[in-house]
């Protein structure tokens, strides 16, 4: 046990070796969660802070794809408006952010991670409530609003490979407009919107998507509402982005998860209201199409100089490197309008936030009721779904994020025009015309980054995931009149794939009389680790692509997106639904069967693996883990993952940037309102000290099927 503030704070393991903080106030409490987080994961919030602030490749290596990671934060500009996000906060909340940062620093004080001192030199171990409102912006942003930008890149590149509107308008129904494709064609593309380097690297803290979904008291069987949640994001990491917390002001009991440098409960309970969230694909990023020369951008028949900005990257053990950036309403401009020509600027709607985020986030220790919730939950600027149920039986859903006024009638799928002001954005929608839901009908909600179709007051979404982990879930809910907790677990780790259920339709007759014919012909569309039926499927799934996409786009295109990018990871429902058409332009001369016969054959050949053997990853530590050998505890696995991309357990493994990835639940939660209990495991451990035996100690329950209980009424 710990003890703090002259025995105000105390600080003790539970179950799981995660902590409870114990305080009789929320001053202290926030004090306390600050000191854990501190203790436990100080490396990943030193490590966060030092990306966020564009000094990577100073402070920690001076490689390549260092370099390249600081000069996207310092293209960002998210460092230097800080401080007029932190003057939105009132004296009260200032002096519980204050109290948070005071415990961390308090705890570096008396406890800096020799890992950070000794092998790199750091010696500024302080943790400030503008770090809280940067890393905000960072994990609202990375992998997330980022995916936006990177479809509607490739959208483009595709326009100047020659790829026509007909194919186009056909990969991207519905959302593409009359576009000018002699216009397209002339921007200078530079680089993607976001470095690979920063989107794959093993330090920055992903977000992605997420499976949550609530059922009233009228289908469970306890009689009161069941609440479920399992983020996906990447597992394949040691620590864990996750943080798990226990709380206890004067008797009341707060439960969840957080991130190290934030304060608030991201996902979990109190004892009256609990919440969970998912990815909303909210297009809050676009681009406009900047005519350029001269350092100057043509604005309504005005060249105007563009806001110049110069720094400097100090890199370890070499050369510092001088880096110019030019921005404008827009945002920063992908490359140097000194030559003459169009290129790209990007803007994302929560570069310039954070304090309405992290301000709702502090209230939602003490909200009490679904509505309550929805109404702090919906001012959140990151784009999240939010699912809700509280003690009294209702449950909701809520969308948040800051989704741009555009003018009206044009595709914010394609990048704007820059020299005509009626296309910049005019201010924000409130969070009260975005989808939201009370209590329906049905007793169910589910979302899992799918197309919202709630009613809303506008329309939020251009392109988002396939719907198929959505349509399971909901298909599982329906099966049984009474729901409990122990259906709730099941559901966590099912792997069937109505994904793979439609592709089969079409496969399956044609399949021949071989070995690998006839096993993936008996299939059962589950992707256990020892299925030979989900690897076969996989291979002749691949198989489709390069017959299909690879003739139009080009073989080397294809193979790049599919092996070495999150492209198909992302985004596949847009490609399965040209896949799965009778006819499609993208066919070329061919008809359904003679592709789908040739990508069986090409898929068929080669041996016979499980599906475990190939849907492998290994727990890499996020400082040492590429620098030290196996042996050395820094590193585990390596493990098979259980699922794929379109089940509910969603287990992918990919590479990206020359590294395996991955996107799985990183921690799943489960509230039942009847007992009054959260039940939790994630993949990881409570520290980022490989010399703790916590380091990984929640693993093998998260690989397991096994949760831990804990009460949220009385101390567990």
């Amino acid at each position: 046990m710990i003890t703090l503030k002259d025995n105000q704070i105390t600080i003790q393991r539970v179950e799981g070796e995660i902590p409870e903080v114990k305080a009789e106030n929320e001053n202290d409490l926030f004090f306390g969660i600050g000191y854990c987080h501190a203790y436990d994961r100080g490396i990943q919030m030193m490590v966060m802070k030092t990306l966020g602030a564009g000094r990577a490749a100073e402070l920690l290596k001076g490689s390549p794809e260092m370099i390249e990671i600081d000069r996207f934060f310092r293209s960002t500009g998210w460092q230097y408006n800080i401080q007029s996000e932190v003057e939105k906060f009132s004296a009260e909340e200032l002096e519980k952010l204050q109290a948070y940062c005071d415990g961390a620093n308090e705890c570096f004080r008396k406890r800096k991670p020799w890992e950070l001192s000794i092998l790199l030199g750091f010696k500024d171990f302080e943790w400030t409530i503008g770090d809280m409102v940067l890393l905000s912006r960072m994990i609202g942003y990375l992998t997330l609003a980022q995916a936006q930008g990177e479809i509607e890149h490739l959208f483009i590149e595709l326009v100047q490979k020659g790829i026509s509107k007909e194919l186009l308008n056909e990969l991207f129904p519905e959302i593409l407009g009359d576009y000018d494709e002699e216009l397209l064609k002339k921007i200078q593309l530079v680089d993607n919107i976001i470095p690979e380097a920063v989107k794959q690297s093993k330090i920055v803290d992903p977000m992605m998507a997420s499976n949550n979904w609530v059922i009233s008291g009228e289908k469970s069987a306890s009689g009161e509402p069941l609440l479920v949640n399992d983020p996906h994001l990447e597992i394949n990491r040691l620590p864990s982005v996750w943080y798990e917390v226990r709380l206890n002001n004067k008797g009341n009991y707060s439960h969840g998860m957080t991130m190290p440098g934030i304060c608030g409960l991201l996902i979990g309970a109190n004892g009256h209201l609990a919440w969970g969230t998912t990815y909303a694909f909210m297009d809050a990023i676009d681009s406009w199409v900047e005519q350029c020369k001269d350092e100057s951008y043509l604005k309504d028949g005005e060249w105007i100089p563009f806001k110049k900005r110069e720094e400097v990257i100090k890199v370890k053990g070499k050369k510092a490197q001088k880096v110019t950036f030019y921005e404008n309403e827009h945002g920063v401009l992908q490359g140097e309008p000194t030559k003459e020509g169009y290129y790209l600027s990007s803007r994302w709607s929560g570069q310039d936030g954070g304090a309405t985020s992290i301000k709702n986030g502090l209230l939602m220790f003490s909200r009490a009721s679904v509505e309550e919730g929805m109404e702090c939950l919906g001012q959140f600027e990151m784009a999240f779904n939010w699912v809700l149920a509280d003690k009294t039986g209702n449950i909701g859903y809520q969308m948040s994020g800051l989704l741009p006024k555009r003018k009206a009638g044009v595709s914010d799928f394609v990048p704007l025009i820059g020299w005509d002001s009626t296309y910049d954005w005019k201010g924000y929608y409130p969070h009260t015309d975005l989808p939201s839901e009370l209590n329906p009908e049905n007793g169910v909600i589910a979302t899992a980054n799918e197309k919202i179709t709630t009613s809303g007051k506008v329309p939020t979404q251009t392109i988002a995931m396939g719907d198929y982990r959505s349509k399971r879930i909901k298909q599982l809910l329906s099966e049984k009149e009474k729901l409990g907790v122990e259906d709730m677990k099941e559901m966590h780790y099912d792997v069937y794939s109505i994904q793979a259920e439609k592709f089969m339709h079409t496969i399956r007759p044609l399949l021949p009389d071989t070995p690998s014919g006839i096993c993936l012909r008996d299939w059962d569309l589950c992707y256990d680790i020892d299925s030979e039926g989900a690897f076969l499927f996989e291979q002749v799934y691949r198989s489709l692509y390069a017959v299909v996409f690879g003739p139009v786009i080009g073989k080397t295109t294809q193979q790049f997106l599919q092996n070495e990018t999150g492209v198909f990871v992302d985004f596949y429902e847009n490609f399965d639904k040209v896949l799965l058409k009778e006819s499609s332009a993208w066919f070329g001369e061919k008809t359904k069967q003679a592709i789908y016969e040739e990508a069986i054959r090409i898929g068929l050949e080669g041996e016979v693996k499980k599906w475990g053997e190939v849907n492998q990853f290994s727990l890499k530590n996020i400082l040492l883990g590429e620098a030290l050998p196996q042996f050395l505890g820094f590193n585990k696995g390596p493990f098979a993952l259980p699922g794929g991309r379109a089940t509910i357990l969603q287990g992918q493994v990919y590479r990206a940037n020359n590294r395996n990835t991955t996107f799985a639940p990183s921690c799943r939660m489960i509230v039942d309102f009847g007992e009054e209990t959260i039940y939790t495991n994630y993949s990881g451990g409570v520290s980022d000290r490989r010399f703790s035996k916590n380091y990984n100690n929640d693993f093998q329950n998260w690989d397991n099927k096994i949760y831990r209980k804990y009460s949220l009424a009385k101390p567990t």
